[in-house]
């Protein structure tokens, strides 16, 4: 959920505004000056709408303001009809795009997410681990083997996706279960050696014979990539 900063000293339009980004989702603070404006920006909202008519100080100086400090909120301002000299100077001063007055509060609501969608941060890229003909999909939390999903329980999949990110570092039976199981797991380290027996019948070509998830004899296990 954004916070969404209306300034604006209109009741009626900060009335309108904030009834359509609340149905929208968003959490609405409003203001009806600059100054207030100004404090609003500096709160930690998530973009601003900002009348380049407020009173005491006008939306030009406020976006200004906000620029010179080097703030890259997200300001969507509002002109009257006939203003073409503000908003001009609007978007030359970092403004992210303009609404003219009277408007609809369903496209300013558009408007407004298209805004918020194009300076999102992007989705952190999937980080896919290939081994041979295995993938393991961190993100979908799924192992696939040419192609075509393996079916593991969630702590067979922790498992592997341990050792798939480890390749060729030896870990204990016991770090296995502190990695995997946690710290409150009483069980005993034999468990390990079933879910790696389980894991092998589903990943290796050959379960009886091993090539992928070694035995450190003595030890525990390591994955030792083809």
């Amino acid at each position: 959920m954004s916070t969404i900063g209306v300034a604006d000293d209109e009741r009626q339009i900060s009335e309108l505004l904030a009834y359509t980004l609340e149905r929208e989702g968003h959490r609405v603070e409003t203001v009806a000056d600059g100054p207030s404006a100004l404090r609003l920006a500096r709160s930690g909202i998530d973009a601003l709408v900002l009348d380049l008519g407020l009173p005491v100080v006008d939306g030009i100086e406020v976006l200004r303001t906000l620029r010179r400090e080097g703030q890259a909120l997200p300001v969507l301002v509002l002109t009257a009809r006939g203003d073409e000299v503000d908003r001009v100077l609007g978007l030359e001063l970092g403004a992210d795009d303009y609404v003219t007055k009277p408007f609809s509060a369903r496209e300013l609501a558009a408007r407004l997410r298209a805004i918020l969608r194009r300076l999102a941060p992007p989705a952190p890229a999937a980080r896919i681990v290939r081994i041979g003909a295995l993938e393991i999909d961190e993100s979908a939390r799924e192992v696939r083997r040419d192609g075509g999903a393996v079916a593991l329980k969630p702590r067979e999949y922790a498992l592997m996706a341990l050792l798939a990110a480890n390749p060729n570092v030896a870990f204990s039976r016991e770090s296995l279960i502190e990695r995997v199981w946690g710290f409150e797991f009483d069980g005993d380290a034999r468990t390990v050696d079933v879910h790696v027996r389980r894991v092998r019948a589903k990943v290796e070509d050959d379960p009886a014979h091993p090539r992928l998830i070694a035995t450190v004899r003595g030890f525990g296990y390591k994955l030792s990539p083809p």
